[in-house]
C-alpha cells in the first residue's frame, strides 16, 4: 500500500536494474483505501479472496516467514489472537517431550539437518516443519518503517529463527572477540538497507564482501532442544573452534598463568586511574592548580 514499505523495495529494484521502465503503483491511484474497501470491490466483481472482515489481517507468506499486519494487531495492547496463526503450534499446546535437532553448517551456509543433506529450499522447509509443531519462531515486534510511522507486526518464522541462532552460536565459537563485534553492528547495517530496499547499493555490495570472508571458518555443527516455544541450545562444535578448554578450566592448568593479569589489569585500567587521580585532587582546587602527583606514589 501507500503506507508500507514494500512500494519502495519494488520502485528502487526497478528503478536499479531498468531506470527507463513507467513505474505504476494501483494503490496511490485508485479509490481504494483500506482492507474493507478491498472486500468490498472483491464481492462485487466475485473475486474470490481469502481474507473477510473478521479476519482481515494483511498477510505476506513465503518459504521464510509468514506476516501477519492490521485488524486487531493495530493496537499493540491485544493480544495475536489463537486462530492467527497459521504454521506455528501454540506452545501451550506443543508435545511435552522436547525434541533435539542438530544443524550443520558449512562456511556459514546451513548443509544438513540431524545429518540428512539439503538444498537451500530443503533445509528452510525441513526446519519450519521441526520447529512449527514445537510452536518456535513466533516474533511479536514493533517496527519503524521506512515511510516515518510505527507498525505492528506478527511474523512466523519456525525455520529461519533456528537458522538465525544456530550460525550465530557458530560464530560465537569461531570468530575472533573484534571481528565479532564489529560483524554484529554490520548486520544491523545490513539488516536497515535491505529492509529499506537497497539491495542494489555499492554499499550493500561492500558489506556483503566483508560477511563472506567472515564466513570462511563458520563451519559446525549446532544442537538444540525444542520444547514449548523456546529454543534451548544444547551443544555446538567446529574444528575452527577458538574456544580451548585448557585455558578456560576452572581446575588446574599448565597453560595460563594467573599472575599475568595483574600487570595487564594495571595497564587497562591505567585511564581510569589517571581520570581519578585528577578528579580526587582537583576537589577544592582552583582550574589553574597543578596537579600534584605524589599524593598517589606507591610507598
Amino acid at each position: 500500500t501507500g503506507k508500507g514499505n514494500d512500494q519502495v523495495r519494488f520502485e528502487l529494484t526497478v528503478m536499479a536494474l531498468n531506470p527507463k521502465l513507467r513505474i505504476i503503483a494501483p494503490w496511490r491511484e485508485w479509490t481504494i483505501r483500506g482492507r474493507r474497501d478491498a472486500l468490498d470491490y472483491a464481492a462485487e466483481h466475485n473475486v474470490p479472496v481469502k481474507a473477510t472482515m473478521e479476519r482481515i489481517y494483511s498477510q505476506d507468506k513465503n518459504l521464510w516467514h509468514l506476516s501477519n499486519e492490521g485488524g486487531p494487531l493495530e493496537d499493540p495492547w491485544n493480544e495475536p489472537p489463537k486462530d492467527m496463526f497459521e504454521w506455528t503450534t501454540d506452545p501451550t499446546d506443543a508435545p511435552n517431550e522436547p525434541e533435539y535437532v542438530e544443524i550443520y553448517f558449512r562456511k556459514g551456509i546451513p548443509e544438513r539437518v540431524n545429518g540428512v543433506a539439503h538444498g537451500p529450499v530443503g533445509i528452510v522447509q525441513t526446519l519450519n516443519e521441526i520447529g512449527a509443531r514445537h510452536g518456535i519462531g513466533r516474533v511479536d515486534i514493533v517496527e519503524n518503517r521506512l515511510v516515518g510511522m510505527k507498525s505492528h507486526g506478527v511474523y512466523e518464522t519456525p525455520g529461519g529463527t533456528l537458522l538465525y541462532k544456530g550460525h550465530a552460536a557458530l560464530e560465537q565459537l569461531c570468530l575472533d572477540k573484534e571481528t565479532l563485534h564489529f560483524k554484529q553492528m554490520v548486520g544491523l547495517k545490513f539488516a536497515e538497507l535491505v529492509y529499506n530496499g537497497q539491495w542494489f547499493t555499492p554499499l550493500r555490495e561492500a558489506l556483503t564482501q566483508f560477511v563472506n570472508y567472515t564466513e570462511q571458518n563458520i563451519t559446525g555443527t549446532v544442537r538444540f532442544k525444542l520444547y514449548k516455544g523456546n529454543v534451548i541450545l544444547a551443544g555446538r562444535k567446529s574444528p575452527f573452534s577458538l574456544y580451548r578448554e585448557d585455558y578456560v578450566t576452572f581446575d588446574q592448568d599448565d597453560v595460563y598463568n594467573q599472575a599475568d593479569a595483574e600487570g595487564f589489569i594495571k595497564l587497562f585500567g591505567l585511564p581510569m586511574k589517571v581520570a581519578a587521580m585528577l578528579r580526587l585532587q582537583g576537589r577544592g582546587a582552583s582550574e589553574f592548580d597543578e596537579v600534584d602527583y605524589e599524593d598517589f606514589k606507591r610507598d
